[in-house]
Order: C-alpha cells, then sequence, then structure tokens
C-alpha cells in the first residue's frame, strides 16, 4: 500500500472504534501520547511510516485516565491470530493481524524490535501496563501489540 494518513482504527473484539490524531516525538526521544482529554482517541507517528505502508507504523493510545477506562483498555485481550483494520484517507482499509502481544518495563523497552526497520508493512499498538507508579504518576510498563498486513485481495 502507498502512504496514507490513518483515519480510524477499528478492532470489533475489544470494541474499539476510534479516530486518529497526528502525534511527534517528545523531547526524550520517546513518541508523545495522544492528549489525555479524550479516551476514544489513538494516535500515530505522523512523521513516520503510516498503517499499511512498507516498514513499521506506531499507533499509540490511552489504558485509562483519571476518571475512566481509555481507548486500549482492552488491548491485552488481543492474541495472535485477531485481526484488526485500520481506515486510511485514500478511501483504503488495512487489515493487520496479530502476531503476538507482549509487555515490556519501560525501563528496558525494546526500541529495536518495536520500530523495526522492515521491508514488510507491519504496525504496533502501545499503551500502558503493569503497576500504577503514584510517585512516577504513570504505569511501569508498556503493552505492545505486534501484527502484520494482511495480503490484499
Amino acid at each position: 500500500m502507498t502512504r496514507s494518513a490513518p483515519s480510524r482504527l477499528k478492532i470489533a473484539k475489544i470494541g474499539v472504534d476510534a479516530p486518529f490524531t497526528d502525534l511527534e516525538i517528545g523531547p526524550s526521544g520517546a513518541l508523545n501520547p495522544p492528549p489525555a482529554d479524550d479516551t476514544n482517541l489513538v494516535g500515530w507517528h505522523a512523521a513516520g511510516v503510516s498503517p499499511g505502508e512498507t516498514g513499521t507504523a506506531v499507533v499509540a493510545g490511552h489504558l485509562d485516565t483519571a476518571t475512566a477506562p481509555a481507548v486500549f483498555a482492552r488491548l491485552g485481550e488481543l492474541a495472535a491470530g485477531d485481526t484488526f483494520q485500520v481506515e486510511r484517507q485514500d478511501g483504503s482499509t488495512a487489515v493487520f493481524r496479530v502476531d503476538s502481544v507482549e509487555s515490556f518495563d519501560k525501563d528496558d523497552f525494546p526500541n529495536d524490535r518495536v520500530y523495526e526497520d522492515t521491508p514488510r508493512a507491519l504496525v504496533r499498538l502501545i499503551t500502558c501496563a503493569g503497576a500504577y507508579d503514584r510517585t512516577a504518576r504513570d504505569y511501569t510498563e508498556n503493552l505492545v501489540v505486534f501484527a502484520h498486513l494482511e495480503p490484499l485481495d
């Protein structure tokens, strides 16, 4: 698939039907999360690969907010073999199949694996996981869904 910005993420198994917003890399070198005031919003690294394009696209969403579950509250329920869709602004739909779902300590995050340079069309869905550290005001882990583009019919 050629480059096209994503417009909606649909994951039927966990009830996700969410619009996208553009995200940037922050001063720390990590991808900034989507705004916390919209619990049904996912973000993509707009300067990177678009979902469906060759390479690894990154999609981030919140697990929860201070007051409610958020878009990726049930992301950990996905399993290898599950599928999800990314509707794109060019009118096409990219269908992805989950390869694995894994949690990583934020202090030992596998950047090379998550942001893999590849000749395939891959996507990573990322959210927080693990215990909530009240001092740091953040979760201790990240949950990553590794998925690949299904062949087009």
